[in-house]
């Protein structure tokens, strides 16, 4: 009979599709995961992974088993689950997924206040792009994720956590600089730094620009980078303006390093939400957290915006 730490060794190689990173997760050498998998083929006489060279891909047969192993494994979590907090502690680990710049900013009061309260509870949080978040929690390997926008999936919840607003900001030696504000037009005149076009932010100003008749194809987008720090980076060494997560400007704009320009009629928010898979079994970790922050996302999201406008001049 197939053993769990076998199906978790064939399940990490098939999330990886190569040995070497899937040994490295599992705190396993390469030569242990390949000989797991090689049990297994052995044992019932299939090919799980066609090997070419370094690289490997899932067969068809691995393709098949792979939705089923993850069941076994997730099955076999709430079990032990239900074994270790039979005596009414609360204890486990919780992943998250983060895939939103402000969310970061977040997490870490969340986790403080949570696990003050749940201390045998361990938390584990990879920052990743918001695919990868959704990705895996269908998957199941990981419990939760925050994004900043709706994920709208059958199989997935949503709870909303804090709104962020999105703000425009321009370098501190700007013409703008010691203006309060400018009209919509005014900003295709400006050499824009910009994100790829999956970024949260990015979406919520697109729809308010289109809205007052601006093609986001008109910006005179001098740079897109993919990560809001290096964004906020390029308007601090001037070149060009931006819009960006208000959280995620705050420290420059405490340092002075930009400044925050209103632009008429855009009061743009971002809605930040955790989401997690639909699902008739959690383990006690997981449902703890979930609930934990629909009774104080108010209380967190005013403590992180407290602490903004204490760094924050103004």
């Amino acid at each position: 009979m197939i053993n769990l730490s076998e199906l978790r060794v064939f399940v990490t190689a098939a999330e990886e599709l190569n040995f070497s990173r899937a040994a490295q997760r599992l705190h396993l050498s390469q030569s242990a995961v390949s000989q797991n998998i090689q049990s297994i083929e052995r044992a019932y006489a299939v090919e799980l992974f066609m090997r070419h060279g370094r690289s490997v891909q899932l067969s068809e047969t691995g393709q098949a088993i792979l939705p089923i192993a993850r069941e076994m494994l997730n099955s076999a979590r709430v079990l032990e689950d239900a074994l270790v907090n039979a005596k009414g502690e609360v204890s486990g680990e919780i992943t998250i997924g983060c895939a939103t710049t402000s969310g970061r900013y977040f997490i870490p009061n969340l986790l403080a206040s949570f696990q003050t309260r749940y201390t045998h509870v361990r938390t584990r949080v990879t920052l990743t792009e918001r695919q990868s978040v959704i990705s895996g929690i269908l998957d199941q390997s990981l419990s939760l994720g925050m994004v900043g926008r709706k994920v709208e999936h059958r199989d997935i919840e949503n709870q909303p956590l804090f709104e962020d607003r999105v703000i425009m900001i321009v370098p501190s030696s700007h013409p703008w600089a010691n203006r309060t504000d400018v009209k919509p037009q005014d900003v295709l005149e400006q050499p824009f730094i910009s994100r790829e076009n999956s970024s949260g932010t990015y979406q919520v100003l697109f729809d308010r620009l289109r809205e007052h008749g601006i093609d986001p194809d008109n910006l005179n987008v001098v740079t897109e980078l993919g990560d809001a720090e290096a964004v906020e980076m390029a308007v601090e060494k001037g070149i060009g303006i931006t819009f960006i997560s208000e959280v995620m400007a705050a420290r420059s704009l405490a340092l002075g390093r930009v400044k925050k320009i209103s632009v008429e009629g855009f009061n743009l928010t971002q809605q930040i939400y955790l989401v997690r898979r639909k699902s008739p079994t959690f383990t006690r970790a997981e449902a703890t957290f979930w609930d934990f922050v629909q009774k104080n996302r108010d209380q967190l999201a005013a403590e992180l915006l407290y602490n903004l406008a204490d760094i924050t001049p103004g």
